[in-house]
Formats: C-alpha cells, structure tokens, sequence
C-alpha cells in the first residue's frame, strides 16, 4: 500500500477507537508527528493500533509500566502528551 493510502487509514484507526479520550490520545499523537515519521515508526504506530486502549493510554499516563516491546523513543514521546487537543 502506498504512503499516502497507509496514513489515511492510520489517521482513522487513530481518530476512531471507541472512546472520546482515546480518540484525542492517539489521534492527537497521529496528527503531531505522523509527517515526522519513517517506515518503522509508522510500523510501530500502526502494530501500537492493535492493543487495548486502556492499557495504551495506561502507558502513556504512567498507570501501567511499559512493556519492553513497546519502550523507546515513540513511546517517550507519548508520554510527554503535549500533543492532546484540548478546548479551552
């Protein structure tokens, strides 16, 4: 699948997830760094995609210890959540 045609599907994935938190979460994250990404860190993103939000937003929040598999600079970027849209 092309670039262009892997972002559009990731930026849904990201926006739809099932709750209004987990939507700003990772669809925030996406619509931050997505145009900074390469390769392996979309491959990261989108195998991210594929766990439970309550445990992703555990990790990104500091509740829940980051497993091995998903530790490194993605994820310390997470964490810093800078990237979540809030209205004021």
């Amino acid at each position: 699948m092309d670039r262009e045609t892997r972002l559009k599907r990731l930026y849904f994935r990201a926006w739809h997830r099932g709750t209004k938190e987990a939507d700003l979460m990772l669809g925030g994250f996406f619509d931050r760094f997505h145009g900074e990404w390469d390769d392996p860190q979309l491959d990261w993103f989108e195998t991210l995609l594929e766990e439970q939000d309550v445990d992703i937003m555990g990790w990104a929040i500091g509740t829940i210890p980051v497993p091995a598999r998903w530790q490194g600079p993605m994820m310390d970027r997470m964490r810093v959540l800078d990237y979540v849209p809030v209205e004021k």
